[in-house]
């Protein structure tokens, strides 16, 4: 029998579903942007990277108003949300020349919402051949960066850019 390891799985499944509240409402209320991967905060949202990436860049884009559909929203969240989510892409163009991007939300726990209380959408970039076998079989990604240099890499940018 062969073993695949993927031992930065364990935070998530270990954690899934049992901390208090909701992560997106607690993360954006602290201050330390640095430890939440927070790299850009506007006036009705934040973009915060994904602490379980399916790629290397992949963060998302979250209201501050603790609202589950886009129906709850209001339109200047909305607004605010796509120019963000524009941004975020010029972004990871720039520093990590994509050739493909994947950018939508999962409204709901049955569409596959990891966090179905509080919208938020997915901007991920992608390349060719970047899923493989390790992710369709093994069900583990190959990251070639850690958090802590994306974070440096995406924060510089989003201070030095006004949306």
């Amino acid at each position: 029998m062969d073993h695949l390891w993927s031992p930065w799985r364990f935070r998530y499944v270990s954690t899934a579903g049992k901390t208090e509240g909701c992560v997106f409402c607690r993360k954006s209320a602290e201050t330390n942007d640095r430890s939440n991967l927070i790299v850009h905060r506007a006036a009705h949202c934040f973009v915060i990277l994904n602490l379980f990436p399916y790629t290397t860049g992949h963060l998302m884009v979250v209201p501050y108003a603790h609202v589950a559909t886009l129906e709850e929203a209001t339109p200047e969240t909305l607004e605010e949300m796509m120019r963000l989510t524009r941004l975020s892409s010029n972004h990871l163009k720039s520093t990590y020349h994509w050739s493909g991007l994947n950018i939508g939300m999962n409204v709901g726990e049955c569409a596959g919402a990891g966090i179905a209380g509080h919208l938020h959408m997915h901007v991920l970039p992608r390349w060719p051949g970047d899923v493989n076998f390790m992710t369709s079989i093994g069900e583990t990604r190959i990251l070639p960066e850690d958090l802590e240099t994306t974070f440096e890499k995406l924060a510089s940018l989003f201070r030095h850019t006004p949306i």
